[in-house]
């Protein structure tokens, strides 16, 4: 069986304890590798790699530091189809999902950065009476980076890319249900030419290994994504040692359909913002509100399509949803399907857990549709994160505008309309760090990416990400 190692100082290690955890396939409900229980002594151990490199790796020329990170880019891309398959073997998602987007993006994380670094503008500023400030942008230290398990590799990058691009050394954490692609990358690290020490890879669990690098007094910052209240207690932890945090957490996201709307590019694109990755990713529209003179057309169309959309074998070409990403997961999501029968909802297609032929022990589950549901209950206000999503509908955009807000989250937005004025009202007015108009999950590396209200804290992407991972200084120089 698969025993994945940590990465520590540029080497592939055992656990100190040299005890380790179950790693499931989610497809097959199997046991297929398993990875370390890390806790304090690893992250010290970590900690210790990261802090000896740290001068050197801070020192070296920024170019010399992007041509490493292209090498690893480029390595990435070169191991394309291993890490597809990894990723769709650890997580449960599509294979074609893994190929299309996890993995070409978790290189162009790393690509964007690398360059990135390059290119950061520094800015000086002159006073009249003979003095000049400049901004020294400088690494902090040891950061910690905290990824989770929907979008494994993905996510990995993301955080660990502009912090070492920008001179930093990490202990990150990705999660212990999807470790697989993280394991991978190590070994890819090593191929690169990533200095000993620069990134150290600690697998185990949030409240160990996790807890260890949070509550570390000498690493500088955390960058963490995953659920609110995980980020809840980040947070108190940090603010008690003062350090940086960036949190990313959950969303409730409103996916807000005008009757003037492109309907067909519409339907097409909802499906997919509602259950892309088997629903599992923050910026899924999960609550659905139509206005009333479509609602009857839209919810027809919907499930008519929902009826094609095969659920089954990650690796079967024809699959459209996977696996839902472990056992436990699966329970709570169809323990949301439950609750919304007892706030008086009506399940309109879905609901159930899937058994499919040769892989009966899989976390299979239908996509879930249903109505009849208040915008205020606990199935429309609380993050299920799954393959399920509520139909409402609305009179007026005042209306809407209400319940898309009336949630303790504020992630993203999507608005349908082909009133360009309407679009930036609502825009303007949504309670959201995203919005997109007519469209759905369009990303450019360079804007600002993050919620607001219980949906997170802190912006990543672009220069943002860089000056996070960065302190800046002021130099007043008399001439």
């Amino acid at each position: 069986m698969l025993k994945i190692q940590n990465y520590i100082n540029g080497e592939l290690v055992s656990p100190v304890s040299n005890t380790y955890l179950d790693n499931y396939n989610p497809s097959k409900g199997e046991v297929y590798s398993l990875i370390p229980d890390s806790e304090n002594t690893d992250v010290e151990k970590a900690y210790n790699a990261a802090a000896d490199a740290f001068n050197g790796w801070a020192s070296t020329p920024k170019e010399e530091r992007s041509r490493i990170l292209l090498k690893l880019a480029d390595l990435i891309d070169e191991n394309h189809e291993e890490l597809a398959k990894a990723e769709a073997t650890d997580n449960g998602k599509p294979l074609f999902l893994a190929k299309m987007v996890d993995i070409p993006r978790a290189s162009a994380n790393i690509r964007f950065f690398a360059t990135a670094v390059i290119h950061n503008p520094s800015e000086s500023y002159h006073m009249e009476e003979g003095y000049t400030n400049y901004v020294l942008k400088q690494p902090i230290g040891v950061v910690g980076c905290i990824s989770p398990w929907n979008l494994p590799l993905y996510l990995f990058t993301w955080k660990i890319a502009p912090a070492i691009a920008s001179g930093n050394c990490v202990v990150a954490k990705p999660s212990e249900v999807t470790p697989y692609t993280a394991y991978l990358f190590s070994k890819l690290c090593i191929e690169a030419g990533l200095p000993k020490g620069v990134l150290n890879i600690v697998h185990g669990l949030g409240t160990s290994a996790g807890d260890a690098i949070v509550s570390h007094k000498n690493i500088k910052a955390i960058s963490f994504t995953g659920g609110t209240a995980t980020g809840r207690i980040i947070a108190k932890k940090c603010a008690e040692e003062f350090k940086k945090v960036s949190l990313e957490l959950g969303g409730k996201n409103p996916n807000i359909i005008f009757d003037d709307c492109d309907f067909d590019k519409m339907l097409k694109t909802t499906l997919q913002s509602s259950f892309a990755n088997q629903g599992q990713i923050c910026l899924c529209g999960s609550r659905i509100f139509i206005q009333e003179g479509i609602y009857e057309k839209f919810k027809t169309a919907f499930i008519e399509k929902l009826k094609s959309h095969k659920v089954g074998n990650p690796f079967d070409t024809e699959t459209k949803m996977g696996a839902l990403v472990s056992k436990d997961h699966l329970e709570k999501v169809l323990s949301y399907v439950a609750l919304a029968k007892e706030e008086g909802g009506k399940i309109l297609f879905g609901g159930n857990r899937l058994t499919i032929e040769g892989f009966e022990n899989g976390y299979y589950m239908e996509p879930t549709v249903i109505e009849g549901l208040p915008f205020n209950c606990r199935t429309n206000q609380e993050e299920i994160f799954g393959p399920v999503v509520t139909l409402i509908p609305f009179k007026t955009e005042g209306e809407v505008l209400s319940y898309a807000n009336s949630t303790p989250y504020g992630l993203s937005a999507t608005v349908w309309t082909q009133d360009v004025s309407k679009a930036q009202r609502m825009a303007k007015n949504l309670d959201a760090g995203i919005v997109w108009i007519n469209c759905w999950l369009v990303r450019d590396l360079r804007t600002p990416f993050g919620g607001v209200k219980q949906s997170g804290v802190g912006r990543e992407g672009g220069f943002r990400a860089l000056n996070f991972f960065t302190e800046p200084k002021n130099v007043c120089l008399k001439y």
